[in-house]
């Protein structure tokens, strides 16, 4: 007789909707979003050169990757849910060891931050799979960058302020954002996912689905253009601000620069029908094109400093761009047995590209200035326009309804 009066929202948790995704993805993009330009000034004060700082990066890359890899083996003995409760504490340890400013505790600070990031990332994404069909998504993917374009916007100039006033309160700030991204994601309630393999045997190890992800060219491709993207990103977040400040211009230029750029992240839904209507290999290939031509660009003018800054933002204008339609090849090509195994294969990107872009960084710095990393991203991006030719003309393209609409 009780249990008559209850609720059934109570009862039984809701379907999580593409909505839910993109709540949590712009309330980790507060978190992200405040320290992005933040943190390399940071830890390019403790640090004192750009080496350094490529240094602490490129090891951060290297245990965050590690780390990402072994998350859906963990998620054999962790449910999911407590895997992504686990990925924000590490948010707020990164904030703890940031905020003590010291030269041990920095490099410390990049790898927990960088495996918050894996951490919710896989799970995120494995928590998309499972309830989002694949016709939706592109829908969710630029309905996600939407509601971080706000946070990416305001974030980046945020931070770089907060650190002019004093210098742990970008943190501080990051920390309580983690603390509410927490209490979103249990308000939101996605449980531990879609169990749908879990009768027929224990999961892989973590590095048996990599031969399943190396036997998919269309996987590889994917996750390709998801690393130089990645890179590019980094080039633009870490080294533009650090350039500026060896070039005589304010530090907050960088974070500036990063706040006008994201703007465009609103426009998401826009970009995504046209690549849509045209083909997600049209719109990859002229984004990669693009972003090549503006980074060498970045380069070549290196002499007027504000000059290369104007070239940055236009690589970022194409990198937002990549972020709506250029994760889409691989996503598409997922099978629903694998999700959560190429989630975490996916998401190495963001940890490959943190271990790709210091080290080459550093090679770069060893014969050239800082202005050759822009001309490194160019040849990159060259590269993947050559290998985004491959895709197929259709892929992701609308096609007519049987229904006959």
């Amino acid at each position: 007789m009780a249990t008559l009066g209850i609720p059934l929202f109570l009862k039984h948790s809701p379907t999580p909707q593409v909505r839910d995704f993109a709540l949590l993805t712009g309330l980790e993009a507060t978190v992200r979003g405040t320290l992005i330009s933040a943190m390399p000034l940071a830890v390019y004060d403790v640090l004192g050169s750009a080496e350094a700082t490529s240094a602490a990066y490129f090891v951060a890359g290297i245990v965050s990757l590690i780390w990402g890899l072994f998350v859906p083996w963990g998620t054999r003995f962790v449910p999911r849910r407590w895997m992504y409760s686990l990925g924000c504490g590490l948010y707020l340890l990164g904030m703890v060891l940031s905020m003590l400013g010291q030269a041990w505790s920095m490099p410390f600070a990049l790898m927990t931050l960088a495996m918050a990031t894996a951490t919710t990332f896989v799970c995120l994404n494995a928590y998309i799979l499972d309830y989002i069909d694949r016709q939706n998504l592109g829908r969710s993917q630029s309905l996600q960058m939407v509601f971080a374009a706000g946070p990416w916007a305001i974030g980046p100039l945020l931070g770089v302020w907060l650190r002019s006033v004093w210098a742990p309160l970008p943190f501080i700030v990051a920390g309580g954002f983690a603390i509410a991204l927490l209490a979103l994601f249990w308000v939101l309630r996605l449980g531990n996912g879609k169990q749908i393999t879990r009768a027929k045997g224990p999961a892989a190890n973590p590095l048996a689905y990599l031969g399943r992800f190396f036997g998919q060219p269309r996987l590889i491709a994917g996750w390709l253009f998801a690393v130089i993207r990645s890179s590019g990103w980094w080039i633009y977040i870490v080294y533009l601000p650090i350039f500026c400040v060896e070039a005589g211009l304010s530090e907050k230029v960088g974070g500036f620069a990063l706040s006008i750029s994201n703007t465009l992240l609103f426009a998401s839904p826009v970009i995504l029908r046209v690549a849509r209507r045209a083909s997600v290999r049209g719109a990859v290939r002229w984004a990669f094109a693009m972003g090549c031509t503006f980074f060498m660009a970045a380069a070549v003018f290196s002499p007027w400093p504000w000059v290369t800054v104007l070239c940055c933002m236009a690589v970022s204008v194409f990198l937002i761009t990549l972020d709506v339609v250029g994760g889409l090849p691989f996503l598409m090509a997922v099978k629903p047995s694998e999700r959560t195994e190429m989630s975490a294969v996916y998401s190495s990107f963001r940890d490959f590209s943190g271990i790709l872009t210091p080290g080459a960084a550093w090679l770069v710095l060893l014969v050239a200035p800082l202005p050759g990393i822009f001309a490194a991203g160019s040849v990159a991006m060259a590269v993947c326009w050559a290998i985004a030719g491959q895709l197929h003309p259709r892929l992701g393209a609308q096609r007519p309804s049987r229904g006959g609409e």
